[in-house]
This record gives C-alpha cells, sequence and structure tokens, in this order.
C-alpha cells in the first residue's frame, strides 16, 4: 500500500464507556470524579482536533452512547462500537471511515497536553516522511514518556500496519511498520504524557496541567 498524499487525515478518538472508566485511578478519585475527568479529556480532546488545521475530520469511537452523543454536539462523527478491545474498536472506525481518508491518526482522549499545534505538527511529521520517500507507507509515532507505549500514531495509508496497542505497543508498531517496509518517525513533544495512574495526576499537577483535567 502506497500513500498518494497526507491531506485528507481522519483523527479517531478512542474512549471507553464512563462506567469504570480509569479504575487504575481509583485511590485518589472516587467514580464520579473518575467520570468527570473522563469526560473533560474527551472533550478537550475533540476541540483540539477540531480546531486542527490538518485534519478534515474527528471521529471518536466508543460503546457509551452518551459519550458519543456529547461529541456528535461538539462536530464530530461517532462510531459505536460492536466489539470488544480497543484495538478492536479503532479498526470499526477504520473501516467505517478510513475510504475517505488518505491517512489515520489514532488520538486516545487521555493526553492533558492535547492541542491543535500538537496534532498539526505529528500529521507534518508524516509529510515529511512522505516527500523523503513518497514511494512508502508513512508511520508517525508519539511514544509515551516511559518509552513504552504509542500515545498517538499516524498512519497512510490507513491500513499502513495493523493496530497494536496495548502492552509494550511502541515496540510492536516499530516492527509492523518496519515489516511494512514503511518510513517511520518517531516525535517528541506535549502529547508524551498521559494520565493513566496516580502518579499520573501528580505529574500533572507539577507540569501546570491539572486545568486541563477540569479539576
Amino acid at each position: 500500500m502506497t500513500p498518494t498524499s497526507v491531506d485528507r487525515v481522519v483523527a479517531v478518538v478512542p474512549v471507553r464507556s464512563l462506567s469504570g472508566a480509569k479504575s487504575r485511578l481509583g485511590e485518589p478519585l472516587d467514580a464520579e470524579e473518575r467520570a468527570d475527568l473522563v469526560l473533560a479529556l474527551l472533550r478537550q480532546t475533540v476541540a483540539a482536533a477540531l480546531a486542527a488545521s490538518r485534519l478534515s475530520g474527528v471521529v471518536v469511537v466508543s460503546k457509551d452512547p452518551y459519550l458519543l452523543r456529547e461529541v456528535r454536539a461538539m462536530g464530530a462523527a461517532s462510531v459505536l462500537q460492536r466489539t470488544d478491545g480497543l484495538n478492536e474498536g479503532l479498526t470499526e472506525a477504520r473501516l467505517a471511515f478510513g475510504a475517505e481518508a488518505t491517512a489515520v491518526m489514532v488520538l486516545p482522549a487521555d493526553l492533558p497536553g492535547v492541542s491543535a499545534s500538537a496534532i498539526d505538527d505529528l500529521v507534518d511529521a508524516g509529510s515529511a516522511a512522505l516527500r523523503g520517500q513518497p514511494d512508502r507507507p508513512v508511520v508517525a509515532l508519539v511514544p509515551d514518556r516511559h518509552g513504552r507505549g504509542t500515545n498517538a500514531l499516524l498512519l497512510a495509508p490507513p491500513g499502513a500496519i495493523p493496530f497494536s496497542f496495548g502492552e509494550g505497543s511502541r515496540a510492536a508498531h516499530a516492527s509492523a511498520a518496519l515489516a511494512a517496509g514503511a518510513s517511520y518517525v518517531e516525535l517528541d513533544g506535549p502529547l508524551t504524557f498521559d494520565v493513566d495512574t496516580p502518579e499520573d495526576l501528580l505529574e500533572a499537577d507539577l507540569r501546570g496541567l491539572d486545568h486541563e483535567l477540569g479539576r
């Protein structure tokens, strides 16, 4: 699969239901506070994606009809997930909207540093990789700050590699890119920080990002 451009990029934002969301934050936050946090981060992520100049569409995939109604009111599209699992939900969204895109960006809804400019920077990195080697697919990735996970992923074309989110996803996506003969690029920046544990909440406070979390 060879991309022709990175000019029609659809962002896919996966999010779990509010029920049981962010269970690893159970010690500092109760269930209602965790739900509020997930909703605040989702709204922030969708607003940033809708404001990004390099995206042509924003799709949220979730099993939670309430969350999907919320994002449709903001102007995003939605996919009600029928399967189980993050990678399966992303595949559903890619099948639903990938045909109208030259690239797809996976943008999880737990990145307090997300912004339109950070999103555009990832698209620009993918575009630069394509210009350098126009005959190869492109995989552009933002790792988490621990160097093991994937906090954002750009694929051109949308089916360049399978989704491999989960433990060790950075290495898994890099390996898949190599196997596909893709140009592979990693990007640093504000998207490397995600909120998943009590320690992350403390780090967000130290970074001055706690206001982004609705706290």
